[in-house]
This record gives structure tokens, sequence and C-alpha cells, in this order.
């Protein structure tokens, strides 16, 4: 694990050059949990992950609501939708400067809001998305919400049906 800062270190991963390239030609890139750490710690994507509110581990289901339909990640959900998906964090507080949430909040890059923010985000963020809407990271795990037989719900397909149509059409 990364001891420094989450994602601190693998934000040094060989792979990363290549993701920042294919981020750069507008290829659709999702972080998810430690993969958002890592996206924020390579600088694509504003602010970090820190500590949750209360030093404690989360593991439990969680309700987002789905704060912008424009990204290459969310266009197949409905402006409001409410999904059920795990959350499985111990660093999953995002944290950024007032400018920053100011900015993600005016360009609609908050992509996903909790509904019952469990961790302390600033402004109760659970993920966002770069400019261009092409790279999106949060904390839960939709991957997670794909086959109500072995998640909570399937929630999370929308998500990955989004950027088939994102690289697709």
């Amino acid at each position: 694990g990364d001891y420094l800062r989450c994602g601190a270190i693998a934000k040094f991963a060989p792979v990363m050059g290549e993701v920042v390239a294919a981020a750069g030609r507008g290829m659709p890139v999702l972080g998810i949990c430690n993969g958002f750490q890592v996206l924020c710690e390579a600088g694509l994507l504003p602010g970090a992950l820190a500590r949750n509110a209360g030093l404690h581990f989360i593991c439990r289901d969680v309700w987002l609501k789905v704060d912008s339909i424009t990204s290459a990640w969310t266009s197949r959900y409905e402006w409001g939708a409410e999904l059920l998906v795990p959350l499985k964090s111990g660093e999953g507080r995002y944290v950024a400067s007032e400018a920053v949430l100011d900015e993600l909040e005016g360009e609609g890059r908050v992509v996903f809001r909790y509904a019952e923010n469990p961790n302390g985000s600033m402004r109760d963020i659970a993920g966002i998305s770069s400019a261009d809407g092409r790279v999106v990271g949060l904390m839960p795990h939709p991957e997670h919400a794909t086959e109500p037989l072995t998640g909570p719900s399937d929630d999370g397909l929308g998500l990955f049906y989004s950027a088939l149509d994102a690289v697709l059409v």
C-alpha cells in the first residue's frame, strides 16, 4: 500500500504514462477507489482523497445521486437518478480548495454525490470528471453493482454502457 498518501507512489507506475497519453487522446478513463486517488495524484483530476472523517474504514452500500450526465461514463443515466453501490475505503474523503470546488460545480463536473455523506467528502462529492468529461473518478465501486445476485443492485451497469456508447459512436 501507499504510506505517503493514497495513490502517491502508484502514480509513478510505468502504466501511468500510457493512461495519461490515452486520456490525452480522448479515451474514456475510469478510476474507482484507489484508481480515483491515483488519477488525482497524476493530475488527471483535481483535488485529493484523504482519510475518512472518523478515521474508520467504511465497507457498506451507499446511495449516490447522479449529478451530471454529460461525461463519457454517465450519459446512460438520468440526472438525479439514485444508485445503490458498495463503498469500501479508509481514505475516501474528497478534498479540494474552495476555488476548485466552485470550478467543478460551475462546470458541471461533479458526477456523483453521496445521498448521505459517509466519509466527510467536501460538498458530498463521490465522483468528478475532467473538463472534457472523458476521465471520471469515484470512490464507490460501481463494478460491484452490476448483477443483483452478487451485488446490492445492477445500478453500476450504466457507467459501463455509457463508456461503450462513448467509444462506439
